[in-house]
């Protein structure tokens, strides 16, 4: 028997007409990872992609690096982030590098779509300069493995590989936060050539909800030995959305910065986003959670992924009033004609209702 459809979410509208339709999945769980609100299907499987990056980060922390190698909350968040490829983010990662005497000739991420940043694409055509790895959005997470491997002594040219040590360790700090053995995990290659995971959506959120507060699980919970690591991560992100991202037109920083130290948003390749809602977030004394958006299609071009986003997080009552205004344009993407009027734009419609009200 087939599963019924995932149901529609976003739709792109041209002049009162439905052109295209995307279907996805939203879920929002709490600390113990029981579900809060939901539309479509928690149980879906997917990659976490560039999801997973907070999560290995706890290797390269326990190991010490912030104290060999002088990482500052920016260093760190880059290496948690997919950021855009702009010089602010060229210069960070050559800083780490100088410190930690390593080589940007290393780096393993390639250059496909780089930088995502559109200015500074423009300016590097403009001056006939190729985009380096460097540039690439996976770049902070490759150098988290050659941080490692520099600090454990470890050979540095295969440091991406599958069976090297410090992916390994990356993929054991990832089983840690999602509770799991690390031989049950289900592992794929990402676009950037790292290993990466698949899981739930609902532990997805899970995670993402012990990333809001590692202190909300239990003490015997052993997920909660990551509680340090886990709120040095946190916080360098809460501290550095531009690391995350970029410093403009990408949707995970536009949403920190509007909710700034409230909300952590990471997106992941094929319209997959998830968020850390720290306590308070909604009102004094509000329940961190976790809440992570998919869409079926891939993003639709973003727009879907956009759309989705937002109004979930309105619907969840984290953005409300002048925060939900400053990210107005992602709400409803427009897609402009040659002379910059809106011809269309993506709208979302769902309702991401409370579980109670589910099963009442």
């Amino acid at each position: 028997m087939r599963s019924a459809a995932p149901p529609v979410l976003v739709r792109q509208v041209r002049g009162g007409i439905v052109e295209s339709e995307h279907r996805g999945h939203v879920v929002e769980v709490d600390s113990s990872g029981s579900v809060v609100r939901v539309v479509g299907d928690p149980d879906r499987v997917v990659a976490l992609r560039s999801t997973i990056k907070p999560f290995g980060l706890i290797a390269l922390i326990e190991a010490g690096a912030i104290q060999a190698f002088d990482l500052s909350p920016a260093d760190l968040a880059i290496m948690a982030g997919s950021h855009s490829g702009e010089d602010l983010h060229v210069r960070t990662l050559q800083a780490i590098y100088r410190r930690a005497g390593l080589s940007q000739q290393l780096l393993a991420c390639g250059a496909e779509d780089s930088p995502l940043d559109t200015l500074t694409a423009a300016r590097l055509a403009r001056d006939g300069e190729r985009p380096s790895p460097i540039r690439h959005m996976c770049s902070g997470q490759h150098s988290a493995a050659m941080l490692l491997s520099r600090l454990k002594g470890w050979p540095l040219e295969t440091y991406w590989q599958a069976d090297h040590p410090s992916q390994t360790e990356y993929l054991s700090a990832v089983a840690r936060a999602f509770g799991t053995p690390r031989e049950r995990l289900v592992v794929a290659i990402d676009g950037c050539g790292l290993p990466t995971c698949a899981f739930p959506l609902r532990e997805i959120a899970r995670a993402y909800a012990l990333l809001a507060e590692p202190d909300a699980v239990p003490p015997s919970d052993p997920r909660r030995s990551l509680a340090p690591t886990l709120r040095i991560v946190r916080d360098a992100m809460l501290a550095n959305p531009e690391m995350i991202s970029g410093t403009r037109d990408r949707l995970d920083g536009s949403l920190m910065k509007a909710i700034p130290g409230r909300l952590i948003s990471k997106g992941g390749q094929e319209g997959l986003r998830a968020f850390s809602i720290l306590e308070g977030a909604r009102r004094p004394g509000s329940a961190p959670t976790g809440l992570v958006v998919k869409i079926e299609d891939g993003g639709g071009h973003q727009r879907a992924s956009w759309a989705a986003s937002v109004e979930a997080l309105a619907q969840a009552q984290v953005l409300t009033g002048q925060a939900l205004r400053v990210v107005g344009r992602y709400h409803r993407p427009a897609s402009l004609d040659p002379h910059g009027r809106a011809a269309a734009e993506a709208v979302a419609e769902f309702d991401l209702a409370p579980v109670g009200e589910l099963l009442g």
